[in-house]
């Protein structure tokens, strides 16, 4: 098998795993993956849970559609931080219940609106910055993505949920499950005496496990 259709596989894979475990409901959530000639993304309106790797949607380098299905209606926010966010190898779109509760929050920061609860989070996500609203599918959530220029790895979208970039599918996924989770944690510890990282303990994190 090709090393493209090895990705397709594992695309499906990561997919239907995030939709079995509740991250994506419906047709809700996209997921892309960089190849060597272009990008493969999920197709617009498909489950994540039911992908067939054979139509998931490819591009080629200049965003041209060459192959499979009609890709997601979020294409601008996905190769927007390709684009400003050299080694960008997978992003990962998701309606994830307790981030998108997040950014629907009017109390929210949104310059770090997921703060450092556990050391996994800054590990794996970094800094989290709250993006205004626009209509799913609109190419201004790209250039929003842009005017950050690279600055963040993930952001919750306001009143749609998280997206989340990095260096691979695999580890993508991950932080994207990671940011979920933190979420929760932040939902669930609302009102009640948090303590958080502090400062030093944060930039030691960093130092140590750098991200891509």
């Amino acid at each position: 098998m090709s090393a493209e259709g090895e990705t397709r596989l594992e695309l499906a894979r990561l997919s239907k795993s995030l939709f079995d475990r509740g991250f994506s409901v419906g047709s809700a959530g996209n997921i892309s993956v960089a190849v060597p000639d272009g990008l493969l993304i999920t197709p617009t309106n498909s489950c994540l849970g039911f992908l067939d790797p054979d139509r998931i949607t490819k591009l080629d380098a200049d965003g041209n559609h060459v192959s499979g299905d009609a890709p997601s209606k979020e294409i601008f926010l996905h190769r927007a931080f390709y684009e400003t966010r050299p080694g960008t190898g997978a992003v990962v779109h998701l309606h994830s219940t307790f981030a998108t509760a997040l950014s629907c929050l009017t109390d929210v920061d949104a310059e770090d609106c997921i703060p450092p609860l556990t050391p996994y989070v800054v590990m794996r996500v970094g800094r989290v910055k709250l993006v205004p609203y626009v209509r799913p599918g609109d190419a201004k959530a790209g250039d929003l993505i842009r005017d950050l220029r690279g600055a963040h790895a993930a952001v919750l979208l306001a009143n749609h949920g998280p997206v989340v970039s990095g260096k691979d599918l695999r580890s993508t996924v991950f932080a994207a499950e990671e940011l979920e989770e933190t979420a929760k944690l932040i939902v669930l510890l609302r009102n009640s005496p948090t303590r958080l990282l502090n400062s030093e303990q944060v930039d030691e994190l960093n130092r140590i496990f750098a991200a891509y």
